[in-house]
């Protein structure tokens, strides 16, 4: 049995959990919040900010784990290379933690010294920065916070006249003491795909079938599985994947995001270094082992054979409309219960407008139509009510 301190306890770290959980490991949940959805099926919990360094360090002594399990942004991620130098294992390194965390670390990783094919990208740490970026990019362009998560703080700057709402939208939706923004060229891409990539300690690294997802406002809403996407972009996108998180080094599951462009091939977007949201949709049983399932394995060190497709599958999110320092409510759940559907409601303690409080996920065969099985998942979704 290992000590799993999972840092960051949203959904994700809950079914991260609920893994780790079945193969007999001791999971501590950590957040800044009390009752976070990962606390209610873990062993132990703590409470704290993971951006004090000092009281991330105090419940690191406090615990002694064997494993550091990273599943949010906001963390104090240098005091990692501390942890691993004595002999704590960070999932999948401290370093891979350190850059993914930050879009300029990554972004200039993957473009400057990789090669990678990424959108044409400056940096601003004032407005007057953002103004003179914007105008060697050209209008439409994309605003970004250097640190961020789920979307927040990014917009589409349409003209000059968008500048002083996408600067503040963006220094307002940093996470972390990060206050600068990532302002890049907007890409005209056909769609766009999350490829779950697996590294192992003493194995190939492996990949999921590719993943389509739609987003809103930056935040996923949908996904389904297998994406349709022409061999050779999936080439390139898995040799992209693949250059990128040996760079990274280290052991575990990532979601790395790609556009697609039936002109101009594939682009290099964003990494996480953990399971991501849009792989929900693998929790409907598409695969032989769900994407929290290969990031466990992965972080144990047990071999995975093979990553197999086993049906086509959906998942859409519900979201409230209400925001509340009240445990919500939910109605409607019945009206989910169809042939291979399944909803997951993620235990939020307190809702807010957008916040994401659960999914639908379907699955059908392999041969079965796939805008059919998405319609029907979102159908479902939207008979979920949170009050």
């Amino acid at each position: 049995m290992k000590k799993i301190l999972l840092l960051g306890s949203g959904e994700l770290g809950k079914e991260f959990t609920i893994a780790a959980q079945r193969l007999g490991q001791h999971v501590i949940a950590c957040d800044a919040y009390p009752g976070a959805p990962a606390m209610q099926v873990a062993d132990e919990f703590e409470v704290f900010h993971m951006l004090d360094g000092d009281a991330l360090e105090e419940v690191v002594e406090r615990h002694r784990p064997d494993i550091i399990v990273p599943e949010i942004e906001a963390i104090r991620t240098e005091r990692l290379y501390d942890f691993e130098k004595e002999g704590i294992q960070v999932t999948p390194s401290a370093r891979a933690v350190n850059y993914t965390m930050n879009r300029k670390a990554i972004r200039d990783l993957a473009a400057k010294e990789l090669g990678l094919k990424t959108a044409r990208y400056f940096y601003a740490k004032t407005f007057d920065e953002l103004k003179a970026a914007a105008e060697k990019i050209g209008y439409p362009c994309i605003v970004k916070p250097l640190m961020s998560s789920s979307g927040k703080g990014q917009s589409m700057v349409k003209s000059a006249d968008d500048l002083e709402h996408a600067w503040h939208y963006g220094i307002e939706g940093s996470r972390g003491d990060i206050q600068e923004l990532i302002i890049e060229e907007f890409i005209h891409f056909d769609s766009e795909i999350t490829l779950l990539t697996v590294t192992q300690k003493n194995g190939p690294t492996l990949f999921c079938p590719p993943i389509g997802h739609v987003q809103k406002g930056g935040d996923y809403r949908e996904s389904f599985q297998p994406a349709h996407i022409a061999p050779e972009h999936l080439k390139a996108a898995q040799e992209m994947a693949d250059k990128v998180t040996r760079a990274l080094t280290g052991a575990g599951l990532w979601g790395v995001e790609f556009f697609l462009s039936h002109d101009n091939g594939v682009y290099f977007s964003e990494l996480s270094p953990r399971p991501h949201d849009t792989g929900m949709v693998t929790l409907a049983g598409t695969q032989n082992f769900n994407e929290f399932e290969l990031h466990l394995r992965a972080v144990l060190g047990l071999p995975i054979p093979c990553i197999k497709q086993l049906r086509i599958g959906a998942s859409a999110v519900i979201l409230s409309p209400i925001s509340s320092q009240e445990p919500p409510h939910y109605k409607g759940l019945e009206l989910t219960c169809e042939e291979d559907a399944d909803v997951r409601i993620f235990g939020k303690p307190t809702t807010r407008v957008n916040r994401r409080m659960g999914v639908v996920v379907c699955n059908g065969p392999l041969d079965g139509d796939l805008n059919a099985l998405r319609d029907k998942t979102k159908r479902l979704a939207s008979y979920v009510e949170v009050f």
